[in-house]
This record gives C-alpha cells, structure tokens and sequence, in this order.
C-alpha cells in the first residue's frame, strides 16, 4: 500500500480520487469553483485531461469515453450544467459502459457566480444517483465510490460540491491506484441509441434503477446515523453536517452522504431515535420538502429557522437553533469594503472607457469583463450567461432595430468560443446590423488563466491548433471584421463608431495579452506633478496603480504595467515616460 497523509483542498482531492479509482479520462470547461479538479487530475500520469470549449461539450466527450469503456470524470461548475443539461437527461436513459462521475461544484454565496442555484434538483431531475462529500477525505473517497456505483446500476452519478468543499483543506489519506481496463466499444444500439422507440423501453429502467438506488442507498456506509440527543435531530449533507456538528456537538446527527434517492426508511428509522428533525442544508428545502412529505410523526423544521439564501455557518446555526447569537472576536465594521476591480495594466480597462464615454448600451457577458459594470466605469448594461451578449444586442436590434446604432455586445475570446458563435451566426443568418466586440486577451483569465481552442497550446502542455477568430468570424458570413490594440484609445473609439453606423452585422477583435501572461515590462510613467491639474480624468480609468494625493495625481510604481492608457488621456501632458530599462518585476 501507498497510504500516508496529505491536506489537500477538496478539489485536489477529487483529482486523486478519479486517479486512484482508475480514472483515464477527465473533461471539463473552467469555471470557478470547479476549475481545479482537472489541472490536478492532468498532473497524474495515465489520465488523458483536455480543456472542452463548453460544458456540453465536455460531457458529450466524457460519454464517449464511457461507451469506449473507460473511466470517465467531467467536472463543472454549477451553471456550467445548465450547459450540459441536453446530454445529461438522455444520458441517464442511455447508462454508461464504465463508470462515469459528473462533478457539480455549486457556489452558495455567489462568490463567482451569477446565481446560486441548488443543482441537487438536477439529480432528481435526470433521476441519477446523488452523492456530496463533507471534508477533503470524503471528496476522494466518493468520487471512487461514485466510478463502483456507476458501473453496478449502469447510470451516471453526480457528485455536489459547494465553494467550501471545493477550496477548503482537510487530512486525506492516499490509497494505491485502481487500474480499470478500457474494454472498448460494444454496440447496443437500444441502449445507446435513443430514436423514440428505443428511449421508451428505456425509461421503465430507469424507474427500476432509482428504486433499486434506493435500497443502495439505504444499507449505503456513505449515510449514517450519529446517536446524541433525544431532544432533537439533525438531518444535513455536505459542508452543513461540519457547521452543525461545530454548533451542536449533542445533536444526533443523520448525515447524507448518499442523498437521492433519499434513504426513507433510514429517515423514518431516525425520526423514532428523536422529538423534532431540524433540517439543516444550504439554498433550497431539498430534503426538508421530502420529508415532510414522509409524515413522519415528529415537528419538522428547516427554512422556517434557515434562509434560502447564501451560505451557513456554525454562529448562524447556533443562533438560529439555540438562539444563542455569537459574539464575533475581532471583527470590526469601520474597515472599507474592497471591491473587485480589474488589475493593472487589465486590456479591457480602456474599451469600456471608451464605450462609456460614447454613451453605449453594453450587452456584456462572463468573465474578468463584467467587472467594467462597477465604479467607475460604469459601462455593463448586462450579464446573464456565457454567450448571451450576442443574442441579447441580436433581441435589442430585433425589437427596436434603431437600438443598434447604439448597442454593442462586449465577450471574451474564451467565451466566445464556449457559446458566442451560435448566436452571432443568429445575427449573420437574420441580418441583424449588430456590433460585437471580442476581447480577445489569449486565455481564460477569470478562473486562472486556462488554455482554450484559441490558445494554441492544450492542458496538458502540448502544441495544438489555434482558432483564427477573424477567419472563424468571416466563415460565419460576417464581412466586417477588424482587429485592434486594446491599449490604442483613439482607434478603439474610431472603430467602434464606424461599425455602429456600418449597418450590418460586424466584429472588432480588441487585441491584447493578459497581463499576467507577461513577465516584463516598460519602466512605469511618472507624474509631473506642476503639470498635473489634478483633474481626476486619469482616476476614472479605475486603475489600482493610479491615485490622488494632495490633488495630485499619483502612479504607484510597485503595481503600473506601463499600459499607456493615463499617458492617452491625460489633457496636459503631465504623465510621461521615463527613460528607463525594460525589466522584470512583480505584478
């Protein structure tokens, strides 16, 4: 045996689960906090990882590999199923050829996220097994558990993390790894291929399997009940069963490991041990709804005491329960907020200046971008999904098609390749005279700087084909393309209003590297500080680098990547260059 002890975060744990559960391929599309499950997984040798350009995508790849035999594992984050969704429901009538593990990471909180919805639903939606770590040990061990129960009752399972499992640390004991042959393709075509007459003999299996889940389920060592107090019981899953064991340590405990099908007769087996059953369980009433449902005899409560919203914690749980509320140590409320801003020398801090300054509409979409929605840029009208820049200005234009001659859509060149093609072939296809703007900054910047299909290189470091994306917009039937300098100001705003008033459909590529993709750069600029008026123009860049002191403007050395941008709009040529090397600094 291989076994010693390692603190990994939970994420870092499933990786080394899908190894040592005999995991050889592994797909997913970043997305905080999911992304780095798969960057992990890539570091072992004998699983083959790659970057999708969606969720979809990912999943439909990871299906093939099972049908192929192989050990599968996709990871996501919890909006990224919503991608993913079409494959998944006739995946769970088709079932798997190996084990295939479908990691959901959701974000209570919304720390990086849109929303925050509760995907447990998805599993009951699909009707496939549901299983949620609490701590990094149980991340890996479920994720092996999850590949054993995907190939005895052939359906794909789902493993639900939240934002706490997913990047906090715990003690994991290591294992040997499990080698899973690839037995290759074996054609069953009323298995896998779904024509209706197919899928309808399929769907009775499917009610047989959650039954048969069920009665996993209940001898499963994954649920287990925790004997403490009669007063009252906990029922909880997940992060929830650490917060709630921290606040209510005389509690008896059922916790859900395994958690759809729900155990029922394991609840009604604990709801005999105690008074009242209070359900606690992050976002919606998941298992609070069947429970009560259960009529089990005993007061249940749960969002009665909970909110609905964001995430728990152990002072919330006790003050809720015991109504004991928490003096918190230290914590002080005159220290300012700070918010996210985009970093120094960011190559999208100029375009939305400029598109504030012509008082555009901006349909914006996800990613480090949607930051140009805040003070003092101001300059977002919009943000509901990947890709949906673009079919919201094509709705705008379709609606009122004045709108175009003052709407833009602004994407990623990440996210445009994960869902920004389809709808601005819409727009190409319907004729509708939009503008779209790709910030085109070589990778995926937001979750870490991931590689995709435009970046030439894949996860696991090998050379590969780069997407021209003014070739890819000119296949599409767009005729007006143009590629710019993110950091050239006067020819951002030329160009954007030239293709406003073209009058049909066009794409300006905005061009520039991340800025933590370079590691050298122009000495900073300084500020004359008789010239400087202290006019505050520069300031409305929204720059870490830049402030005012004494009603001057200030450039902070430390942190300036010399982008230029201060320099362009300063009126009275006060910022200037310095006559210095180019060097390495820290950024």
């Amino acid at each position: 045996m291989n076994d010693k002890r390692l603190v990994m975060t939970g994420n870092e744990a499933i990786a080394l689960g899908a190894y040592e559960g005999g995991v050889t391929v592994g797909t997913a599309y970043p997305g905080t906090p999911s992304t780095e499950i798969l960057e992990n997984l890539a570091c072992y040798e004998g699983v083959d990882c790659n970057w999708s350009p969606n969720e979809k995508t990912a999943l439909e790849v990871a299906i093939g590999a099972s049908m192929e035999g192989a050990r599968v594992l996709a990871a996501m984050k919890h909006v990224g199923v919503n991608v993913a969704a079409d494959p998944l429901m006739t995946l769970s009538y088709t079932g798997v050829g190996g084990g295939l593990v479908l990691v959901s990471a959701d974000d209570p909180g919304m720390h990086s996220s849109q929303n925050e919805q509760d995907n447990r639903h998805y599993a009951r939606f699909a009707k496939i097994p549901l299983l949620e770590p609490s701590d990094s040990q149980e991340a890996k061990d479920y994720v092996i558990a999850a590949l054993e129960i995907s190939e005895k009752f052939d359906t794909p399972v789902m493993l639900r993390t939240t934002t706490r499992i997913s990047h906090s640390r715990s003690t994991v004991i290591t294992g040997d790894r499990k080698e899973h042959l690839v037995t290759g393709f074996k054609k069953n075509p009323a298995k896998y291929v779904m024509l209706p007459g197919f899928a309808r003999l399929r769907h009775p299996l499917v009610e047989e399997r959650l039954l048969t889940l069920e009665e996993e389920a209940e001898k499963s060592p994954l649920n287990r009940i925790e004997h403490g107090t009669k007063q009252f019981g906990i029922v909880c899953s997940g992060v929830a069963y650490n917060y709630a064991r921290e606040a209510l340590p005389e509690a008896s405990f059922l916790k859900l490991g395994f958690s759809h099908p729900l155990p029922k007769n394991m609840v009604r087996e604990f709801a005999a041990l105690v008074d009242e059953i209070i359900v606690i369980e992050e976002l919606d009433p998941f298992f609070e709804e069947q429970l009560l449902a259960m009529h089990l005899g005993v007061p249940v409560k749960g969002k009665e005491l909970f909110s609905l919203l964001g995430e728990l914690g152990a002072e919330i749980i006790r003050e809720k329960v015991l109504g004991k509320k928490a003096e918190l140590i230290g914590v002080r409320d005159d220290i300012p907020g700070r918010p996210p801003v985009m970093c120094p020398g960011c190559s999208h801090r100029g375009v939305f200046h400029i598109l504030k300054k012509l008082k555009l509409n901006v349909m914006g979409d996800i990613g480090c971008y949607t930051l140009g929605a805040l003070p003092p840029l101001e300059a977002i009208d919009s943000c509901v999904c990947m890709g949906a820049s673009i079919g919201l200005a094509l709705g705008m234009a379709k609606a009122k098609p004045s709108s175009s001659e003052n709407t833009v859509a602004v994407i990623g060149d990440s996210t445009f390749l994960h869902s920004g093609i389809t709808p601005l072939l819409d727009a190409v296809y319907n004729n509708a005279p939009i503008t779209v703007l790709i910030l085109d900054n070589s990778t995926t910047a937001m979750t870490g700087h991931q590689e995709h299909p435009g970046t030439g290189t894949t996860l696991q470091g090998e050379p590969s084909a780069s997407v021209n994306l003014e070739g890819l917009c000119s296949a599409l039937g767009v005729k007006r393309v143009a590629a710019i300098d993110a950091f050239d100001l006067e020819e951002l705003r030329t160009t954007i209003k030239a293709e406003l008033e073209a009058g049909e459909p066009s794409v300006v590529i905005v061009r520039r590297p991340c800025v933590f993709l370079l590691s050298t750069f122009e000495a900073p600029p300084e500020v004359d500080q008789e010239a400087c008026t202290g006019c505050g123009t520069c300031i409305k860049l929204g720059c870490p680098a830049l402030s005012l002191k004494e009603e001057k403007a200030r450039i902070n050395r430390t942190i300036c990547t010399s982008c230029g941008l201060c320099e362009q709009l300063c009126r009275f040529d006060a910022i200037k260059p310095v006559e210095e090397k180019a060097g390495e600094r820290n950024v």
